[in-house]
């Protein structure tokens, strides 16, 4: 079972955080190690949007305006809970700070920028709520308590059941500030896996007593891209790592076997997307196969200011390949649980670049906080959800100025998101999917005058505001939640799958005790857990996950809380 080379399928955080423990841990040489993928930013990104025109996805939705900077999405940190990701980023020198590792780098930053939102929650004729009064009643606390309480070994009566069957006669859990907060901090939905939001209360108990301020989120330098995965890439590049882009993997042969009860890949098919030439690569009996079978950003389109993102209708590039290994074996899940419905999974996002601060300055006065604190959302002004409820309408980050290294200090970068792309606007009277860069920019301006609360008016400055956009990146991603869409625990594969000798998955679509997905932790312990499985390495050297979930003082805590 002892490997000594390994090929990575795939070069986002989780891959690329197997290298890092192969190197440090198993005392791997870097030219041991070889990754095939389409880029080498995964989910964590961020660029100057003319670096991203001709990437896979990208390539057949030309763009006119490549302007300014985007970042498909957004994930916040959290210190305590992400300690297998911090314990990553301690290991490599920081690509922007010199003489500080990429976790001293963040923890100087934050400790100098401190997380305290003033207004997580905005609604017409409101301006900014008191979310802290989170309004639940009885049967939402009766129904919350449940969750927290059930202990991991009963976790399958969860199998299959969505955060709307598992309230489905307390609708009124969905018009609580909680609610409204917790769909957009995590990017939840109602039809996304109530064993998924188990997960999250138990790991993240201690951010129900603050999660109408988000003390608790941490946040890099820059952007995730820079802060986060530039610092790997130059460190496993520079061990010699070989790291082939470009490549998208097509099919895996397997060991032909009598019960076909063993898990061996012996080669792989390869395309290569720069000149559609196919490729095959043998792999040998001490290889071990780091798949990484999901990815969040697979198929993923870019508009720009007059255009809107068009839709893709690719299954993805990596579920596609995890879809082609279950067809051999029965016990690798069932990525049609996550890809094959984008209604549960799919979002829009939008990175708006300006020329000046004008726009920055207004959100500030409105918000009443400087840039870098946290998520603001817009509560809908009718009743918009099937239940005929409100609900949120988008979500912007302003970032910390300045966001990327090369971005000019009279510019400004911010972020957002709308959840439910099929909603239509307020101001714009389209659906989200359809609108271009210069419409989400009209229905942000719209969305903060409803709240703004004077003197004066957002829409005073209209016209110079759009006059300073630079560019509006509308990104259209169809599994950008499929990692909370229902299921059931078996329909994700192990890290380790029975019967395995050589095939290990990562990130997001593998199953792990206890982990919760859409983090950084999970997708780094995911590659932790399968470098050291290869490699001999005991599990109990693992970073030590904490859980606040049975500390006493912490649930006492979030009790309280509840009846707030």
């Amino acid at each position: 079972m002892i490997k000594h080379k390994a090929i990575m399928i795939g070069a986002g955080l989780a891959n690329m955080a197997a290298a890092v423990y192969l190197i440090q841990e198993a005392h791997w040489q870097g030219d041991q190690i070889t990754f095939y993928s389409l880029d080498d930013h995964g989910s964590n990104d961020g660029a100057p949007t003319v670096d991203t025109v001709d990437e896979y996805w990208n390539k057949n939705h030309p763009m006119e305006n490549t302007k300014g900077y985007v970042a498909r999405g957004g994930r916040m940190l959290n210190y305590r809970t992400y300690v297998d990701l911090m314990d990553l980023l301690s290991r490599i020198p920081s690509a922007t700070e010199p003489g500080l590792t990429a976790e001293e780098d963040t923890r100087q930053f934050d400790a100098q920028h401190r997380t305290f939102d003033k207004a997580r929650l905005m609604e017409g004729g409101i301006g900014i709520i008191q979310a802290g009064h989170l309004g639940l009643n009885n049967t939402d606390r009766l129904l919350l308590t449940k969750l927290i309480m059930m202990p991991d070994s009963e976790e399958e009566k969860l199998d299959n059941v969505s955060i709307a069957d598992y309230f489905k006669d307390d609708p009124h859990m969905f018009q609580t500030n909680f609610w409204y907060m917790w769909e957009t901090t995590f990017a939840f939905r109602t039809q996304s896996s109530a064993q998924e939001l188990r997960r999250y209360m138990h790991m993240m108990i201690y951010e129900f007593t603050q999660i109408e301020h988000l003390v608790g989120v941490n946040r890099t330098r820059y952007n995730q891209f820079e802060s986060i995965m530039l610092p790997l890439i130059n460190y496993l590049k520079e061990q010699g790592c070989k790291i082939i882009l470009n490549r998208r993997v097509t099919a895996f042969e397997f060991k032909d076997t009598a019960m076909t009860d063993e898990i061996t890949v012996t080669g792989l098919t390869i395309l290569n997307t720069e000149t559609d030439d196919e490729e095959h690569v043998t792999v040998d009996d001490d290889t071990a196969i780091f798949f990484t079978n999901g990815s969040i950003t697979d198929s993923a389109t870019q508009g720009d200011f007059d255009h809107a993102a068009v839709e893709n209708m690719d299954y993805g590039a990596a579920a596609s390949l995890w879809k082609q290994a279950t067809e051999h074996f029965y016990n690798l899940g069932n990525p049609d649980k996550f890809f094959a419905d984008r209604s549960a999974s799919e979002w829009v996002s939008f990175t708006l670049t300006t020329k000046d601060h004008l726009l920055l300055n207004e959100i500030e006065r409105i918000t009443t906080q400087v840039p870098g604190n946290a998520l603001n959302s817009f509560m809908s002004t009718q009743p918009i959800t099937a239940l005929g409820q409100k609900d949120v309408m988008m979500s912007i980050v302003v970032h910390h100025q300045p966001h990327f290294t090369t971005q000019k200090p009279n510019e400004t970068v911010l972020w957002g998101y709308f959840l439910y792309p099929r909603r239509y606007g307020e101001f714009v009277n389209k659906p989200y999917i359809e609108m271009t860069g210069k419409e989400m920019a009209l229905e942000l301006i719209g969305q903060l005058a409803k709240v703004d609360p004077g003197p004066g008016n957002i829409r005073d400055h209209q016209d110079e505001i759009m006059a300073s956009i630079i560019n509006n990146i509308p990104v259209y991603m169809p599994y950008a939640s499929a990692l909370f869409n229902n299921r059931a625990k078996v329909d994700r594969p192990d890290v380790i799958p029975a019967h395995s000798t050589n095939l290990a998955f990562t990130g997001e679509f593998a199953e792990q005790p206890f982990q919760m997905v859409f983090t950084e932790q999970s997708a780094v312990r995911s590659g932790e857990i399968a470098a050291y499985h290869f490699t001999g390495i005991p599990m109990s050297h693992l970073v030590k996950t904490p859980r606040y979930d049975k500390d006493i003082k912490t649930l006492m805590h979030a009790t309280k809380k509840m009846f707030e």
